[in-house]
C-alpha cells in the first residue's frame, strides 16, 4: 500500500496550492505524517510534519507560508501552500515521519514560475 499525494501543478510565484493525500485510518490516526520534497539531483527533505496530536514542524523555508493539517475521518493529509516561490519547485510526497520504504509513493509535482 502506498501514500498517494494529488494537487500539484503549475501556478504563478505567489499562488496557492493544496497537496492531498490519503492514507489507511490507522496509520493516520497513530502516527506522525509528514510532507517531503525533492529537488532534481537531491535527496527527499521534510517540509512539514503533523503528529496526532500537538504542535506541526516546518522547515525554516516554508514557515509562514505552508500549512499542514490532517482529517482523520477523511483519512487525509493536506498541505496548503501560499506564497508560492520558485524554488519551491519540487516533487512532494507525503509519508509517515519517520518514513516509511514502502509507503513512498510517485508523489505530485509542483511547478512555481516565476
Amino acid at each position: 500500500v502506498q501514500l498517494q499525494a494529488s494537487g500539484g501543478g503549475l501556478v504563478q510565484a505567489g499562488g496557492s496550492l493544496r497537496l492531498s493525500c490519503t492514507a489507511a485510518g490507522r496509520i493516520l490516526r497513530t502516527t506522525d505524517m509528514g510532507w517531503f520534497r525533492q529537488f532534481p539531483g537531491k535527496q527527499r527533505e521534510l517540509v512539514a510534519l503533523i503528529p496526532p496530536d500537538g504542535t506541526s514542524y516546518y522547515v525554516d523555508s516554508v514557515k509562514g507560508r505552508f500549512t499542514i493539517s490532517r482529517d482523520n475521518a477523511k483519512k487525509t493529509v493536506f498541505l496548503q501552500m501560499n506564497s508560492l516561490k520558485p524554488e519551491d519547485t519540487a516533487i512532494y510526497y507525503c509519508n509517515t515521519v519517520p518514513p516509511s520504504a514502502t509507503l513512498w509513493g510517485q508523489g505530485t509535482q509542483v511547478t512555481v514560475s516565476s
